[in-house]
């Protein structure tokens, strides 16, 4: 099916920073490379409006596989930069995405991968593995350092530079099903770490807007409670009974530490004071911390209370 030079800047324009030209185009490698820079970092999409009359005219088959003019594709220093670039922007990635992941291994390995990409695109290839070796010694050298990154980036597309090539022609293009099946599988892997990560920091920072409000009031607050304060300490109103304990009780307040005296020892409100002593010999007799070793501390904990109650109901013991 013909390609038409309208409808190609029709998608470049709709979509081109995610790369809806280059997959019409059937550029698949330069189609993904564009949706993980967002078009080449905005500078890509914009040069790409030079080039496609001459990208439609290849993909009509226009162009002979003669006009590559030798084996071995010319050095671009354009394409050496973008490899540098993207294969830099693809290490610092992996290095906010992928914190679990050792270093030495996450980082030259996305390095390589993004040269690797650059490196496919239009005609052109290299070799990966010997792009892969070249950030894996690189990165071994700065012991995956994040400063590393972009020596490993340049040591890879160096190597990438060594080992270019042309693409076989004539290949079988898969249909179109699998091409974006494959580009959106490339997008995931790229794009679930930084999801991941980011998904933690949003929990982060909505735990810390839900305690703002919580905050804010007690800030509110702050002023208020500070007069109250000072009211207190200046005798203009009554203080709380628990800061009263040992001055004298309301009698409501009494009435419920007394409650909470005869709940301690098992008896009733109002039992008699045969019954406060005859209750206390027994649960002391049975929560003594030298007949409960196998549990000192609950047993101390009781027999204190027992002590404080008893004395509460019946005064201090002679």
């Amino acid at each position: 099916m013909a390609k038409r030079l309208l409808v190609a800047y029709g998608l470049w324009a709709l979509g081109g920073p995610l790369g809806l030209h280059h997959i019409y185009l059937g550029r698949d490698s330069h189609a993904l490379l564009w949706m993980l820079t967002l078009g080449g970092f905005g500078g890509g999409w914009l040069w790409d409006f030079w080039h496609l009359p001459g990208w439609v005219a290849a993909a009509n088959g226009a162009r002979a596989p003669g006009d590559r003019g030798g084996t071995v594709p010319a050095l671009s220093p354009l394409r050496l930069a973008g490899q540098v670039t993207v294969g830099t922007y693809f290490g610092l990635v992996a290095a906010l995405g992928l914190p679990w992941v050792p270093a030495l291994l996450a980082q030259p390995l996305a390095v390589g991968l993004g040269v690797q990409l650059v490196s496919s695109v239009g005609d052109q290839t290299a070799e990966a593995p010997s792009i892969l070796a070249a950030a894996f010694l690189a990165s071994l050298l700065f012991q995956g350092r994040v400063l590393a990154v972009l020596p490993t980036s340049l040591a890879a597309s160096i190597a990438a530079q060594r080992h270019r090539r042309y693409k076989p022609h004539g290949m079988p293009r898969p249909r179109l099903a699998a091409r974006l099946y494959h580009l959106g599988l490339a997008c995931l892997a790229f794009a679930a770490p930084l999801a991941c990560r980011g998904l933690c920091g949003a929990v982060g920072v909505l735990g810390t807007l839900l305690a703002l409000p919580r905050a804010a009031t007690e800030l509110l607050l702050l002023p208020l409670r500070a007069g109250r304060l000072l009211a207190e300490v200046l005798g203009f109103t009554s203080s709380s009974p628990a800061r009263d304990h040992g001055t004298g009780f309301q009698p409501s307040s009494w009435s419920e530490w007394q409650q909470r005296a005869y709940e301690v020892l098992g008896l009733p409100v109002g039992s008699s004071a045969e019954d406060v002593h005859r209750s206390y010999r027994e649960l002391v007799k049975v929560w003594h911390p030298d007949h409960n070793r196998h549990r000192a501390e609950e047993a101390e904990r009781r027999f204190i209370e027992l002590q404080e109650a008893y004395e509460e109901l019946a005064g201090p013991r002679r």
